[in-house]
């Protein structure tokens, strides 16, 4: 096997690790709820922890000059203050609504990341959209249509999600920096408050990082399920195709739905029709991909 190949699979073992980790995300999240962690501490602790370990990545990446080079850029710092803003957004959302037993609303949001995603690019970055990607994107908004009839109001939870992880990648675009750079002084930012809160709790005796072992390895945890699942990615999507992170990138709500399912979250059949618009969409959009790979490697070859 070539050194190219070997490579290859590498990648595609860390997207699927990466992909797999954020799909399970809930069930840690839901087992730190039942021992009685609210959603806020678990955010302080998560972004504690986080910043040692984006420490560390970035010292195996070699990436400490970068990260000085970007403490003196006062441009990239306040962009960053942007994006910082953004990911703590999805972050807390995400983790209130598995406390809240909205996991499956949790879930609808990164099915329609992508297809917001491709919407936005066409808009602020006049990337073009052909008919596919038009009627995937058409079928989504049919999805979220449904899913407000069948919740009753707008999926708000689903939207925000999306939205929030949105401009954070429109955000980080805009910045040329490395990811575990960025991610490091985003991480930055948010320690001090998190210690802050973390340390307020405790002193309130409203905390649990002493209430117990269990409680304390659960929260230590919050740093590399945080970072890890992000280093992973930033490495498989320098050397993976587009269309297969297209593909990857379906597994994490994917999985996240079946743990709102194994939590015993309410799946209705006017649910399960908005679902299926999603899912339709995402089909579109992943044929669509694919067509597009296939047709640029049949032109290189020519």
């Amino acid at each position: 096997m070539s050194s190219t190949e070997t490579e290859g699979r590498q990648a595609l073992t860390a997207g699927l690790v990466c992909y797999f980790l954020w799909g399970l995300l809930p069930l840690f999240f839901h087992l730190l709820a039942r021992l009685g962690v609210g959603a806020f501490e678990i955010m302080a602790h998560r972004t504690l922890w986080a910043v040692i370990w984006a420490a560390v990545l970035v010292l195996i990446a070699g990436q400490r000059q970068a990260v000085g080079a970007a403490l003196r850029n006062p441009r990239m710092m306040g962009v960053l203050v942007l994006s910082t803003l953004a990911i703590f957004a999805n972050w807390t959302i995400y983790v209130w609504a598995v406390n809240d037993h909205r996991v499956l609303e949790a879930s609808l949001g990164y099915y329609i990341n992508p297809l917001m995603n491709m919407a936005v690019g066409a808009a602020l970055f006049r990337e073009r959209i052909g008919w596919a990607g038009l009627a995937a994107i058409a079928l989504a908004a049919v999805g979220v249509g449904v899913q407000t009839l069948a919740l009753g109001h707008l999926p708000l939870i689903s939207l925000a999600l999306a939205v929030s992880f949105c401009t954070y990648g429109v955000i980080r675009k805009q910045v040329k920096v490395e990811a575990q750079t960025g991610l490091f002084i985003e991480c930055l930012y948010l320690a001090p408050l998190g210690l802050l809160y973390a340390v307020w709790l405790e002193s309130h005796g409203q905390g649990h990082f002493f209430a117990g072992p269990q409680e304390m390895i659960l929260l230590l945890l919050t740093g590399p399920i945080t970072v890890v699942p992000l280093a992973l990615f930033a490495w498989a999507a320098r050397r993976l195709p587009l269309t297969t992170i297209g593909f990857l990138q379906f597994i994490a709500p994917t999985l996240q739905f079946l743990s709102g399912l194994f939590l015993g979250e309410t799946f209705t059949p006017l649910r399960g029709v908005s679902f299926a618009f999603i899912w339709a969409g995402v089909a579109v959009f992943a044929w669509a991909a694919w067509r597009k790979t296939r047709a640029v490697r049949a032109a290189a070859a020519a």
